[in-house]
């Protein structure tokens, strides 16, 4: 597994149901994740999920979400090809006129120092 590097100027942008089901893959989010569009879309958002990442930080995640506020965190997400790239996100909770619930993830490149610190962090909670 290698680690691959977003471009400073990718905003990665995703949408998922009420159950994280993909829903929308922007251009930037299939590139990163060597996922064709039509792979993506129908799939669990858990399907990037890399194994240095916590339980923990996706227990807050969804709490956060459940009680309609913002989640900001640093992620770790795995490719198709098993490479892996960090990202820094921010998920939102989306409740539609007619009650329909979903999220959107915006997620950008993090600083290097920031990927030190999380790999450390997140490799010490996994322990």
């Amino acid at each position: 597994m290698a680690q691959i590097h977003m471009d400073d100027r990718m905003l990665i942008i995703s949408e998922t149901d009420e159950r994280g089901i993909i829903t929308f893959a922007n251009e930037d989010f299939v590139t990163m994740s060597q996922y064709d569009y039509n792979e993506l879309i129908g799939k669990p958002h858990n399907v990037l999920r890399h194994p240095i990442m916590p339980k923990a930080a996706f227990a807050d995640l969804w709490k956060h979400l459940k009680s309609d506020q913002i989640w900001n965190g640093f992620v770790c997400n795995r490719t198709k090809n098993n490479d892996y790239y960090w990202v820094y996100a921010t998920v939102a909770p989306i409740t539609t006129p007619t009650g329909e619930r979903h999220y959107i993830s915006i997620r950008k490149k993090p600083s290097e120092e920031e990927v030190k610190h999380y790999t450390a962090l997140y490799q010490g909670m996994r322990q």
